[in-house]
Order: C-alpha cells, then sequence, then structure tokens
C-alpha cells in the first residue's frame, strides 16, 4: 500500500457502528472457513445473532464466538471505541498515553489503561531473523528509564539491546544488562551467520567476528562514519524511542519497557504500510 494515508473520515466511513466492527473481525478470524465446524457443511453461510456477539450457521444453528480469546474477549466496551483506539495508535508517531485515549475514546483511565496495554499486544515481533544479504546490520544499545546520578549515568536504567537491517527492518530486546552475555544470544537470534554487522568499539560485541563479517566504528575518537561503516540509523531509532517515551509516557517501568520498545520497532518494521489495516487483522486473531 506504499504510504497511502488512512484518515479519520475513512475511519468514520468503514466503522460507524459497533456492528460493522464486529463483522470486519468475523471475516478476518472466519471467512476462509471451508466448512462449519459442527455440522461439516462445506462453504458455511453464518448470520448474526439479535443483540448477541455472535453468529450461528445456517443450516444446523452452530455459534461462533468472534471475540473468544481476542484482546476484545469478554469486553465491556464498545467495539467501535475498541477500533477507535486502535487508530489512534496506528497514526501516532509518538505513542498513545491512557489519559489521550480517555480524551479521545471516552473512555474511563482504568479501562484506557487496559486497551493500551492490550493493543500493545498486536505489535508484539513476530518476524523472522534479519538474513543475510548485501545491506549492513548495525547492532547498539541503549539505556532508558531510572534517575541520572553523579558519575553514574546508567545505573538505575535499563538496558535495551537492537539490531537493525539499513533500509530494513529493526529488532529489539529488553535485558538486565547490556553485557557480551546478554548481547551475543540476541544478535545470535536475530541475524543470520555471516551477515555484515556495523557496532561501536564496544567490548559486548568482542565476539561477533566468530559469526559476523564485523566492522567497528570509533565513537570514542568522535569518529560518526569510517570508511561506510557507522551505527547512524540505529541511535535514529533510540533517539526517536527515548522522545516519544520522554514526551507521551514521561516514565515507563521495566516491568512493561518491553511492550513499550515492541510498539515503536512495529511502527518502525511497518512504516511504508497502512498499520490500521494490519492491526485489526490481529486483533482478530486468538492469544
Amino acid at each position: 500500500m506504499g504510504y497511502m494515508r488512512y484518515t479519520k473520515d475513512d475511519f468514520d466511513r468503514e466503522f460507524p457502528y459497533d456492528a460493522s466492527c464486529l463483522e470486519v473481525v468475523f471475516q478476518n478470524r472466519y471467512g476462509d472457513l471451508k466448512a462449519c465446524p459442527k455440522c461439516g457443511v462445506e462453504n458455511p453461510k453464518f448470520y448474526r445473532i439479535t443483540f448477541r456477539k455472535a453468529y450461528a450457521c445456517k443450516d444446523c444453528g452452530h455459534q461462533l464466538y468472534p471475540l473468544a480469546g481476542t484482546i476484545f474477549n469478554k469486553t465491556t466496551t464498545p467495539l467501535r471505541k475498541w477500533f477507535y483506539a486502535i487508530y489512534l495508535f496506528s497514526v501516532s508517531k509518538n505513542g498513545v498515553a491512557a489519559k489521550e485515549l480517555v480524551r479521545h475514546v471516552g473512555v474511563s483511565y482504568p479501562t484506557a489503561h487496559r486497551m493500551e496495554k492490550q493493543i500493545r499486544l498486536l505489535m508484539q515481533d513476530d518476524t523472522n531473523k534479519l538474513r543475510k544479504n548485501k545491506r549492513p546490520k548495525q547492532a547498539d544499545e541503549t539505556f532508558i528509564g531510572g534517575r541520572r546520578k553523579q558519575n553514574q549515568v546508567k545505573d538505575n536504567k535499563t538496558a535495551v539491546l537492537g539490531v537493525l537491517e539499513q533500509g530494513g527492518r529493526i529488532k529489539t530486546r529488553v535485558a538486565d544488562r547490556a553485557l557480551a552475555s546478554t548481547a551475543m544470544p540476541f544478535l545470535r537470534d536475530s541475524i543470520e551467520t555471516g551477515s555484515i554487522l556495523h557496532t561501536d568499539e564496544s567490548q559486548i560485541y568482542s565476539t561477533a567476528k566468530n559469526y559476523y563479517d564485523h566492522y567497528k566504528v570509533r565513537h570514542i575518537s568522535e569518529n560518526w562514519v569510517e570508511h561506510g561503516v557507522h551505527t547512524n540509523g540505529i541511535e535514529g531509532f533510540w533517539s526517536q524511542l527515548k522522545r516519544s517515551v520522554d514526551g507521551t509516557y514521561h516514565a515507563v517501568s521495566p516491568y512493561y519497557l518491553s511492550s513499550y520498545v515492541d510498539e515503536f520497532a512495529f511502527r518502525y518494521n511497518y512504516r511504508k504500510q497502512l498499520i490500521f489495516p494490519l492491526l485489526v487483522e490481529r486483533a482478530a486473531k486468538p492469544f
């Protein structure tokens, strides 16, 4: 879909009622159903049960509940409000705070807090390793949260590891500490062996040469690009992540940090697509 836009007018036109939202969930979850699970009739026809979030088989009456097991399971919040919250997440660059959902969606703060946690589940990384190709992979680490202490900048902060393919995807992982014992397993899980790898001179990547075509740029000498070797792409991602966390969420506990990092990595990875339809499709799948 390239860089097409999905506007608020598009949303209002496509999802005017709860029923239209439920129908989309049903079609995404059961639209390819070849036979009724109970009577076995091929190409079954299902009709909406009035006043219930369920559909019934035209031949045997077997009922399907499209919201069961999804992020909408047992919700009492109108589906259209859920969809609008998903839409806000899809068009935001800096994230959506719970209080913003309260203002725009019209729900209570506890409901908004639950909604945003559930929506972030849709943004978990489920992609494969970054493939070995001609595009260099940039690995780096950053530190988020905590309180800055004199001469102890990284104390009380949570480490986040990342690797970004130039012009491609990013993969991230929240870790207890940024050490070789955490960085190297992350890289092995994220990048195919033999890939071109760019890092700074940090010792946590000292054994990367055993698995990758490893090149370093010496930041300590204030060199940011050396013979085409740099980590500018992933450092730009860290900058955007930190600005968004500080500006939108202000503070994130280490326990939930992974879901916030996943949120911004998801936006980066699908930056050339319309995110809203993708999130709606994922929302129809059980967890």
